[in-house]
Parts: structure tokens; C-alpha cells; sequence
């Protein structure tokens, strides 16, 4: 302590107020600097989420183009087995009387429809074979190879007589199966319920001999 004229005047050193500003200044440079790193990160993110919808939209715009391809090409491949199998049909169905001598089955028709009493489509006949007290209701597949399609068969058979068509009506029915592919095991269950089984052979078809002691069943 220092007294002057009866003062006593202290000798404690005055803050050195320039040092502390420039800190201040340094920090407020400091905080200018992460805000603009701030906004140039808020902008990168902006810029990568715009980017980001537009490779949604185009992953978007992609998956529908796709979806619209998958489309087509069921539809086409639908419209080939359609085609298939119309053409085994068709095959099929040619002079097809003449693989039963025994009957004369020379009247034949295709896609023949069952309506039931308030006219609703039921079932349909492939190929129908008929004479004046004979007919024969014919199912047609491109692969016979499914006991599904046999027990189908029993069911449509079933239909028929219940709501014969003019030409079916009165007379009696045998039933038989045919395909472009006959699967063994299918043949003896198709045998077994009663049924001829023919097979497509190169451009013609033939029928497969059945078992000794078959006996077709009469519906």
C-alpha cells in the first residue's frame, strides 16, 4: 500500500482489458466459423436429400416400368399356354372317332358348355364325341400328370349327366382323357376311375391300350 498526502492508494494491478477483448474477438470469429461450417453441412445434407428423392423417384419410376414388363410377359406366356394348349386341342380332336372302332363316334364338337337350370356355366366339355346312343366327354390337357385332374374329371362327368346337353341327353356316356404328356402313374389312376386315356404322339394321337380287364365306365 502507497499513501500519498493521506490517501492510500493500492498497488494491485489494472486488468489488462485489450488481452481480454481480443479473446472475446477470437471467439466470436471462432463461432462465426462453425456456424458457416454449420450451414455449409446443413447444405450438403440438403443437396444429398434431394438427391436421395430423386433416385426414389427414379428407383419408383423404375419399379413401375418393371412391374408393367412382368405384366406383359404373363399375359404373353398366359396367352402362349392358352395357345398350347388349343393347339393340342385341336390336334387331339382330329378324326379322334377313329381310335374307337367299335363305336361310331363320327359327330364331334368342342368347348361344349353345361348350363345349369338358371343358366350359369358349370363346367365345359373339351372335345364330345356322340352317335345316336353313345357320346364320349373328352378332357384335354397339355400334361395329364396331376391325380388332381382325374378327380376333376369325375366331378365335370358328374355335371354333365346332371345337366346333359341336347346332345348328351338320353344317350350314355363314357369319358376319357387326353395330353400332350401322359404321366404313368396318372394313366392307372385314370384306368381305375374308368376312363380311356389317349396320348399326342408327334402330329397325332394315339390311344393307350388299357389294362387287361379294364372296364370304361358308363355314366
Amino acid at each position: 500500500m502507497v499513501k500519498v498526502r493521506g490517501t492510500i492508494m493500492s498497488t494491485q494491478r489494472i486488468p489488462d482489458w485489450r488481452a481480454t477483448a481480443d479473446e472475446i474477438w477470437a471467439m466470436m470469429r471462432e463461432t462465426d466459423r462453425r456456424i458457416k461450417e454449420n450451414a455449409e453441412q446443413l447444405k450438403e445434407t440438403d443437396r444429398q436429400m434431394k438427391e436421395t428423392d430423386k433416385r426414389l423417384e427414379k428407383n419408383a419410376r423404375e419399379m413401375e416400368a418393371l412391374k408393367k414388363t412382368v405384366e406383359r410377359v404373363t399375359a404373353n406366356v398366359g396367352g402362349l399356354n392358352r395357345s398350347l394348349g388349343e393347339l393340342i386341342e385341336t390336334l387331339i380332336a382330329a378324326r379322334l372317332w377313329e381310335k374307337f372302332p367299335d363305336h361310331n363316334l363320327k359327330r364331334a364338337y368342342q368347348r361344349v358348355p353345361i348350363f345349369d337350370e338358371h343358366s350359369r356355366v358349370m363346367t365345359d366339355i373339351d372335345i364330345l364325341l356322340s352317335d345316336t346312343s353313345l357320346v364320349m366327354a373328352v378332357e384335354v390337357k397339355r400334361e395329364l400328370d396331376r391325380i388332381k385332374d382325374v378327380d376333376e374329371h369325375v366331378k365335370r362327368m358328374e355335371l354333365i349327366r346332371r345337366y346333359p346337353p341336347a346332345e348328351v341327353a338320353g344317350k350314355t356316356m363314357l369319358g376319357a382323357m387326353a395330353g400332350g404328356i401322359v404321366d404313368a402313374d396318372v394313366r392307372r389312376y385314370a384306368y381305375a376311375n374308368g376312363f380311356f386315356v389317349l396320348e399326342l404322339t408327334g402330329d397325332t394321337v394315339e390311344l393307350i391300350p388299357p389294362p387287361d380287364g379294364f372296364v370304361p365306365k358308363k355314366w
